[in-house]
């Protein structure tokens, strides 16, 4: 299977999580020279915590070559480039347990995404940048990770 992946937008990207990016209602703060835009992610895990930690990722060559996707049962993750890393975003609806047809998704620098809970995707695939990303997700005990091997890896071009 081919893909074309396609801009990130909040529109397109609404089934599979949230994306995170500047814009909207705002709040100036530090005497004005600070744009504060709150609330922009909502953590959904089933128990433990909430952490914060920093993902190291290895920039992918184009085209991108996808056999695997993930699934976090237990807590959504967010992601948040540094050092304005452009990457992909594949994400697959579920069917019955197993990911449906998968879409393809070009993030720009200055653009996060949340993926929610349950939600079949690939892999951190930066593209551009320092691969650097600051990510938020849940931290506990049990099993939070499912992963699918594709029969058909996925080939994705932008």
């Amino acid at each position: 299977m081919n893909l074309v992946a396609q801009p990130l937008s909040q529109e397109a990207f609404a089934a599979f999580g949230e994306v995170i990016e500047v814009g909207g209602a705002h709040v100036l703060i530090n005497a004005g020279k600070c744009r504060r835009y709150t609330d922009l992610m909502q953590a959904d895990i089933v128990d433990g915590a909430v952490g914060l930690s920093l993902f190291e990722a290895e920039i992918r060559p184009m085209p991108h070559h996808c056999d695997l996707l993930e699934r976090h049962p237990l807590g959504n993750q967010c992601f948040m480039p540094m050092g304005n890393s452009s990457y992909l975003v594949i994400v697959a609806p579920d069917q019955g347990g197993v990911p449906g047809t998968p879409v393809a998704f070009l993030a720009q620098g200055h653009q996060g995404v949340n993926i929610a809970r349950n939600t079949w995707h690939g892999v951190l695939c930066p593209i551009s940048g320092t691969g650097l990303f600051t990510v938020l997700d849940r931290i506990g005990t049990g099993a939070n990770l499912e992963e699918h091997v594709l029969a058909q890896p996925v080939t994705i071009t932008v």
